[in-house]
Formats: structure tokens, sequence, C-alpha cells
């Protein structure tokens, strides 16, 4: 029983936690906003890149904090957790898709991550653990 608890606990510090702004774009495997409900099969990827750009811009110029960056992904994620803030909680190695997963985990906990792009679309993802 003591191993199983032990291993169970190291478990939990592979996890990371983190929150992220989703713009989905033509490309996506399900190119439809869980915000808006709207197709995003118009969206270049481009043109996703170029709004992610420009809101890690905006994000970085009023602090780059945790708070802030819920706000944006609040106003404009189309994943579903935008009702949250964009926040995902903590998932463990094999939980997201591979590139999210490294994109979370190449960031400093507090710190957002450059653009990523996954099947879902392109992310800012701002580590939270």
């Amino acid at each position: 029983e003591e191993g199983e608890e032990e291993a169970a606990g190291e478990g939990e510090g592979l996890k990371v936690g983190a929150r992220h702004l989703l713009i989905k774009f033509s490309g996506s495997r399900n190119p439809v906003s869980r915000r808006t409900g709207e197709s995003t099969a118009e969206v270049s990827a481009d043109l996703a890149v170029a709004e992610l750009e420009a809101f890690a811009a905006r994000i970085n110029a009023e602090g780059a904090t945790e708070a802030v960056f819920a706000k944006y992904a609040a106003q404009r994620s189309d994943c579903g957790s935008y009702v949250e803030g964009g926040d995902l909680g903590e998932f463990g190695p094999g939980e997201m898709q591979r590139e999210f997963e490294e994109g979370a985990r190449r960031c400093a906990v507090g710190q957002m991550s450059p653009v990523v792009v996954s099947d879902s679309g392109y992310h800012l993802i701002f580590r939270t653990k």
C-alpha cells in the first residue's frame, strides 16, 4: 500500500495546469467556435496567428498576469473553457494533444507561450502549475 501512495504522489509532479486562448481556423479538426457557435472555416492560419500575436502583445502590455490572460481568453477563445477564462485545470502526460502539452511544459509557471498549433487550432497557453 505504501508504495502505491508514493507512486501516486510522484505522478502528481508530472501534472501541469494551464489556461489557453484558442483560435480555431479553417484547418481545425472541428472548425466551429464553442463561444459563438459559428463556423471558423473562413479563418486562415495566418489570420489566427496574427490575432493571437496581437492578444499576446496586449496581455504583455497589461502585465502578463494570469488574471489578464483569463480576461482575454474569456472574451475571445473558441474553446468551451472560455467561460472559465480558458482554465483547463491540471492534466498529466498524454491527456492533451501532444503539441499542446509540449507547449505548456516548455513554459515556466506564470509564463505565457508563443503561439502553439494543434489539431484544434492555434493557442496561447498560460501555465498555472
